[in-house]
């Protein structure tokens, strides 16, 4: 019994003990600004908002960008719909929830304008696949199939980046916004359904049949530009 007690005490020393060690190097760390004060979204000002959402949201402007012109295939239109999209979250920043994914809840803002204001009346595309970022895309092709190589896995991997870009831009808006997440922006199936608006099934369904259209797309490519030939000449 007298051994139970004895370490229930030195437990609830131990306990003590870190959790005063805890509080220090809380002060510390916050003292040093390596780790961010707790924020009163309701005492916040409007200049502190400002600093903050300076600070945590405009480094995804790159990112969000790629995005714009993955949707829009327009280098004119994919400004303004990040302009848009800054636009709105910063007038919703105030009930953006610390610590949660800032990302996701931009991107979500990103797909909702686009889908409400810009895929109704698209103007023509002003620019080449080339335009668009090689490491956006870098891993697009690479999700075309959940198997392993194949034959045919060896000759999509010679397809030029170029056939790539062309072959997600002329898929429907919902396949490719669903393999541009998933693919190339590495978002999970839950976040690209918070980000799109529609369920996780949806997602998975838009997701195997954008991967399926964009594996085609690059088959006939490959076949166009004579790769997949044997020494006999038949195709694969």
């Amino acid at each position: 019994m007298k051994a139970v007690r004895k370490q229930v005490l030195a437990t609830e020393k131990f306990d003590a003990i870190s959790k005063t060690l805890f509080e220090v190097a809380l002060a510390q760390m916050s003292n040093e600004n390596l780790l961010p004060a707790v924020i009163d979204r309701q005492k916040e000002t409007l200049a502190e908002r400002k600093a903050r959402f300076e600070r945590d949201a405009l480094v995804f402007t790159s990112q969000l960008y790629g995005a714009a012109l993955r949707y829009t295939k327009n280098s004119h239109d994919a400004q303004d719909l990040v302009q848009d999209t800054y636009a709105k979250a910063f007038t919703s920043f105030h009930q953006f929830e610390p610590g949660t994914n800032l990302k996701a809840w931009l991107y979500r803002i990103l797909t909702t304008t686009f889908i409400n204001n810009y895929r109704k009346d698209q103007r023509r595309p002003q620019i080449s696949g080339g335009e668009i970022e090689d490491w956006q895309i870098a891993d697009a092709s690479s999700h075309t199939s959940d198997q392993g190589k194949s034959a045919e896995d060896e000759v999509l991997e010679n397809i030029a980046d170029k056939d790539v870009k062309d072959a997600l831009a002329a898929m429907p808006d919902e396949f490719r916004m669903a393999v541009y997440l998933s693919d190339v922006e590495g978002f999970s199936y839950k976040e690209i359904a918070e980000i799109t608006g529609v369920p996780t099934g949806t997602v998975m369904s838009r997701l195997h049949r954008g991967r399926k259209l964009l594996r085609t797309s690059l088959a006939t490519y490959a076949k166009e530009r004579g790769f997949g030939k044997s020494k006999a000449g038949d195709d694969l």
